[in-house]
C-alpha cells in the first residue's frame, strides 16, 4: 500500500477526481475545501461519526484521537452541521505531533490559527467557534461514514489539496494512479505541444483530452 499511496500523493486531486470518473467511482467529496491553499494530505482513512446528542444532553469530542495510526487521514462525519464544531486546537496540537496525515470534516472546525501555525492539514465547510460538547456525540469509529453522498470506508485513501477531498477506494487505488499518472502525462504533452505553436484545439485533439475522464467501457 505503501507505494500506491506514493504515487496518489504525487498527484493532483484533478487527476484523481477524472480518474475515478473514468471507472464510474463516486470519490469526489462535495464542499469540502482546505484552510490553507497550501495544505495537502493523503493516507488511509480514519472514520468517525458523531449524532446530535441523546436524551442526556452530554456528548464527547475528540477522545478517538488516542486510537488513530500516524499517517491517517481522520475522515468525521457530522451530517453537515456548521453549527457546532468537533475540531479545534487541542486536537490539531496531538494530531500533528503523533504524525496523523490531516483531517476531513463533514462539518466545521475552530482554532483555525492553531492549524495554520502548525501546518496541520484541515479540510472541512468552514470554521465556527462553538463547541460540540454537550450538543454532538460520538457514535462509531472505525466504520463507514457518508460524506456528500460518498461512503467512505476506513482504510480508503483519502487525498486532498487546494482543490478538494477526494476517497479513493482501496481496491482501486492500483488502476486510480495508473489513469491519473496517465491523465497528467496527457494534460502536460497538451501544454507543451501549445507552446511549441501548435493551436489548442490541435493539441487537445491529439492527445485526446475530451474524453481522458470518459468511462471506459471496457
Amino acid at each position: 500500500m505503501s507505494g500506491v499511496l506514493t504515487r496518489l500523493r504525487a498527484l493532483p486531486t484533478a487527476a484523481l477526481s477524472d480518474a475515478l470518473d473514468r471507472i464510474g467511482v463516486e470519490g469526489a467529496l462535495h464542499g469540502l475545501s482546505p484552510l490553507s491553499d497550501g495544505f495537502r494530505a493523503a493516507g488511509p482513512a480514519f472514520t468517525v461519526r458523531y449524532a446530535p446528542v441523546d436524551e442526556s444532553g452530554t456528548g464527547t469530542v475528540g477522545d478517538f484521537l488516542d486510537d488513530v495510526p500516524p499517517g491517517s487521514v481522520v475522515v468525521i462525519g457530522n451530517d453537515g452541521r456548521t453549527d457546532v464544531t468537533v475540531w479545534g486546537g487541542i486536537m490539531t496540537g496531538l494530531a500533528a505531533h503523533r504524525g496523523i496525515a490531516g483531517t476531513v470534516i463533514d462539518g466545521v472546525c475552530r482554532d483555525v490559527s492553531a492549524s495554520l501555525a502548525q501546518g496541520y492539514p484541515l479540510f472541512s465547510r468552514g470554521r465556527f467557534m462553538r463547541t460540540g460538547k454537550d450538543r454532538v456525540r460520538l457514535v462509531s469509529a472505525g466504520e463507514p461514514v457518508t460524506v456528500s453522498g460518498v461512503e467512505v470506508l476506513p482504510g480508503a485513501l483519502v487525498c486532498a489539496d487546494a482543490d478538494g477531498v477526494v476517497v479513493v477506494p482501496a481496491a482501486e487505488a492500483e488502476r486510480v494512479a495508473g489513469i491519473a499518472e496517465r491523465i497528467e502525462h496527457a494534460e502536460a504533452g497538451i501544454v507543451e505541444a501549445a507552446r511549441r505553436g501548435g493551436t489548442l484545439r490541435e493539441a487537445r485533439e491529439r492527445f485526446g483530452y475530451h474524453t481522458l475522464q470518459t468511462r471506459s467501457r471496457s
